[in-house]
């Protein structure tokens, strides 16, 4: 079978991607544009034009191709009680957005009781595409390159991939364990990417994230051989009462 084939098993590849494309081109379109307009939150995490733009062409999006309740960052409800449904960060990496250095993205995740099996990954500045979910394979789309995902085996240095902002004591401790090492940092799912590529081993986070911080990055991690797992090696779970993920560590091969 060949690799178009194979994207054709995705729920919705044409209509999500093409969504994905024009979202991008609105992000992009607001991210060079000199005044931002940025907000904060109540818990002071930052927003922008481009994130409220981005939430609203997505939900229109998915709400036209399915029946699926859709959970956004930016929505007014965190919590479904469906069995499936969309989750969505319509801009991951506010700061890095921001701050102008590109690592930002699109993630759209689909749910299903309680864990992602499909992923997309979306890079405005890159126009790179993931897509994967577990027993389905992860590819990198960029123009009419498809590149089937597969995570690596660890070597010496271990490449271990780091937040930029959010690089805290806990895992400059968690680092520090290995003699032998090679500190890699970027911002948003970028750096789980980065794992289901094998172009970095290990992502310990140890800081706080949300559901939709994770979960299309993770299906992606995941289809690619790898995992994602809380500190007690259990699998992240999604649809909790608590919107927020406990601390966890992402790897290739074990």
């Amino acid at each position: 079978m060949d690799k178009n084939s194979k994207l054709r098993h995705f729920d919705y590849f044409d209509e999500i991607k093409s969504c994905l494309e024009e979202t991008s081109s609105k992000i992009i379109e607001i991210y060079n544009d000199f005044d931002q307009s940025i907000s904060y939150k109540k818990d002071n995490s930052p927003f922008t034009k481009a994130d409220i733009a981005s939430h609203h062409l997505i939900d229109s999006c998915l709400k036209s191709i399915s029946s699926y309740p859709v959970i956004s960052e930016e929505s007014e409800k965190f919590h479904t009680t469906e069995k499936k449904y969309w989750l969505v960060d319509p801009l991951d990496g506010t700061k890095e957005f921001i701050n102008k250095n590109g690592e930002f993205t699109i993630n759209i995740a689909l749910i299903e009781n309680r864990y992602p099996t499909l992923g997309y990954v979306y890079s405005p500045t890159k126009k790179v595409l993931y897509v994967g979910g577990l027993n389905k394979s992860s590819f990198k789309i960029f123009e009419s390159n498809i590149n089937e995902l597969s995570v690596s085996q660890p070597n010496d240095p271990i490449r271990i991939v780091a937040s930029r902002s959010h690089f805290n004591e806990e895992t400059q401790k968690f680092i520090s364990q290995f003699q032998n090492h090679e500190l890699l940092q970027a911002g948003s799912s970028v750096k789980l990417c980065m794992i289901a590529d094998g172009s970095a081993d290990i992502y310990p986070r140890l800081a706080p994230t949300s559901e939709w911080d994770t979960a299309a990055a993770q299906a992606i991690v995941e289809g690619a051989g790898g995992t994602v797992k809380d500190l007690n090696g259990q699998r992240l779970i999604y649809q909790k009462e608590n919107i927020l993920n406990p601390f966890f560590i992402v790897q290739g091969k074990e």
